[in-house]
């Protein structure tokens, strides 16, 4: 497999009574993956067509919360690969995220099934194999699909997450912070999209054009177009999404009792066909944990690790500020102790500045059928460092479940590349049936907190009650001074967006939030009130 192997297959020493001694070239990179302390089986190492299982590809434990990068074509095993790592580290007590878009990784909660390629599998890289499951929860973006609803205030999600889902260009995306910034000030808390809504329609009215003029750089065009976005968005079916309870990311750090850290997987099969919501509400998941958790420093295991499935679609179409904020993130969180693992095709679809911060790299094989696929593998070729394998010629002949890894040592030095047969999972590899999983679902001490979603007085009963109290006032007028009241006016704008409805009262939470300035993070987002 690589010119720069010196010694022969034939000429390999043995020992008596024993196997073959490794290859010299595969002995050094063996010797790259003997770590002394707590660590992840990979899988066992392929040389010279071989697989080798004295030689055990591994990852440090304490190197985890220095990210990674699992890619590969589809129907590669990224997938397994994923489960493999989340149920090893549930296994030493690392809660782990995982987001289910294609809606076949709820099996990690159920023991695998023993057949003949599993057993084969594992017989032939020494993993002891048996069927396990693992502590899970089970999520679902605003309780669009099977799982504990997770949702979050728009005053929490902030002005620059929101532009990415909202599709907004720079400038637009610079005045939704202002709209933000107004909202924090007059205390019109933003709890959901109709909230949102009701302030930009404020700020266009005729009352709230001097209120507009005042913020300085937002146009009424400009505003307009948000509020365009705001309904069209709302129309697609997103207000489940925003509101409360909101969800408190604290949750997804929890341990079972048995000591395991727990997998929290959020179903997203329903939402497949609103990828720029789902990608984007995970990193508000990653940004709230970032703004949440202290500094650990090097910790000897993650608090938590995240693994983003279809990760290309959390850079399509992003701003700069989205990405120079997703950057600054992904490089301090690490010392918050957690990890992130972007899944994805190929190392092109993340930004160069991600990339060079995943310091573990899983790459199964590449396609090179067209121009475009082969400027791909030699682009992907360049991201690992120099190794005993023609990678080129590697990536494009690996089987299903076979991957090319280069991590970090416990120093923090990069392993030699290793072309790795990888284990077995030892949970149910697919989705367990739906049955079960509603009853997991119901039967988590979760679900009566978040299950049953509340509308409070912000922001949208702010606005409408002081429509009504201006209306009112101007019918007092004409009664005082003993004239026939005026007709009724025509309804303003905020009152053609926002509806009439029932109106509540100011007097539970207008004192407390005027004037409010709320702290807000790299993203914007806001920290909730615990």
């Amino acid at each position: 497999m690589s010119d720069s192997e010196t010694v022969p297959q034939a000429k390999t020493p043995e020992v008596a009574g024993s196997a073959p001694a490794l290859p010299q070239e595969a002995l050094k990179i063996a010797s790259g993956y003997a770590f002394a302390g707590p660590a992840l089986d990979l899988g066992a190492l392929l040389w010279d067509g071989r697989c080798l299982p004295d030689a055990q590809i591994r990852i440090p434990l304490p190197m985890l919360n220095r990210h990674g990068l699992v890619a590969g074509a589809t129907g590669t095993g990224k997938t397994k690969t994923l489960q493999l790592i989340a149920e090893q580290l549930s296994a030493q007590g690392v809660p782990v995220f995982l987001a289910d878009v294609k809606g076949d990784v709820s099996g990690i909660s159920a023991p695998g099934r023993e057949n003949d390629q599993v057993r084969g599998r594992a017989a032939e890289v020494h993993q002891e194999w048996a069927p396990t499951g693992f502590p899970s929860e089970f999520y679902a973006l605003g309780g669009m699909g099977r799982g504990i609803p997770v949702r979050a205030t728009i005053t929490s999600f902030g002005p620059v997450l929101l532009s990415k889902v909202l599709q907004l260009n720079q400038t637009q995306e610079q005045s939704l912070g202002l709209i933000f910034h107004y909202a924090d000030q007059k205390g019109l808390e933003l709890v959901d999209l109709k909230d949102l809504r009701a302030v930009v329609a404020f700020l266009t009215s005729d009352e709230g054009k001097q209120e507009l003029k005042a913020l300085g750089g937002i146009s009424t065009a400009t505003a307009g177009v948000i509020l365009r976005s705001l309904t069209a968005f709302e129309a697609q079916g997103m207000s489940p999404f925003f509101g409360e309870p909101e969800f408190d990311t604290s949750e997804l750090l929890r341990t079972a009792s048995d000591g395991r850290g727990t997998v929290s997987v959020l179903e997203l099969p329903a939402v497949q066909d609103k990828p720029q919501l789902f990608s984007t509400f995970l990193m508000w998941l990653l940004a709230d944990l970032f703004h949440d958790l202290p500094e650990v420093g090097d910790a000897d295991r993650p608090k938590l690790v995240f693994f983003f499935d279809e990760a290309h679609l959390l850079f399509n179409d992003a701003s700069k500020a989205f990405l120079d904020s997703l950057t600054q993130t992904v490089r301090l969180i690490r010392s918050k102790g957690v990890g992130v693992f972007f899944v994805t095709q190929t190392p092109k679809d993340v930004p160069a500045d991600v990339l060079a911060q995943l310091g573990n790299r899983v790459q199964h094989a590449l396609r090179a059928f067209t121009p475009d696929d082969q400027k791909a593998l030699k682009a992907t070729v360049k991201t690992f460092p120099n190794s005993a394998y023609d990678l080129e010629e590697v990536l494009t002949g690996l089987g299903t479940g076979e991957a090319v890894v280069t991590v970090l040592s416990e120093k923090g030095a990069p392993t030699p590349v290793a072309v790795t047969r990888l284990r077995a999972p030892q949970s149910l590899m697919g989705p367990v049936d739906a049955a079960v999983l509603d009853q997991a679902v119901k039967s988590s001490p979760l679900y009566g907190r978040y299950a049953q979603a509340v509308d409070r007085e912000s922001a949208y009963e702010k606005l409408t009650a002081r429509e009504a109290e201006a209306a009112g006032r101007q019918e007092e007028k004409p009664a005082a001074r003993g004239r026939t009241a005026a007709p009724a006016e025509e309804p303003s704008v905020v009152e053609q967006v926002v509806g009439s409805g029932v109106f509540k009262s100011l007097a539970r939470s207008l004192g407390t939030q005027l004037g409010r300035e709320i702290t807000r993070s790299i993203f914007g987002t806001a920290k909730r009130r615990r």
